[in-house]
């Protein structure tokens, strides 16, 4: 698992560097809408019940205004929308940025 070095805000856009050296850049919106928070993804119960999710779908506007790194796996996002909870584990985030 490769682990972000910097992470940085250019623009409407949040830039990663891992210690692989290879760059990520991941637009704000689009970012914010791949929460992997239950607010956002929702979450299923034992039966496979779908509870949650599928709210709000267009975050244009929605900026960063800060992020922490939790523990040694993920990357918690303040978005200026009020929204905190998504951990965004490393693995996740390197599969958001493949094209």
């Amino acid at each position: 698992m490769h682990a972000p070095v910097n992470i940085q805000l250019i623009g409407q856009e949040v830039a990663i560097v891992w210690d692989d050296g290879t760059e990520s850049y991941y637009p704000v919106p689009r970012l914010r809408a791949a929460s992997p928070s239950a607010e956002t993804q929702g979450e299923r119960d034992i039966f496979g019940s779908q509870y949650g999710g599928g709210g709000r779908q267009d975050f244009s506007g929605v900026e960063v205004t800060g992020w922490e790194i939790i523990g040694n796996y993920a990357v918690r996002f303040d978005f200026s929308d009020g929204h905190r909870t998504g951990l965004y584990a490393y693995d996740y985030l390197k599969k958001l940025a493949a094209p």
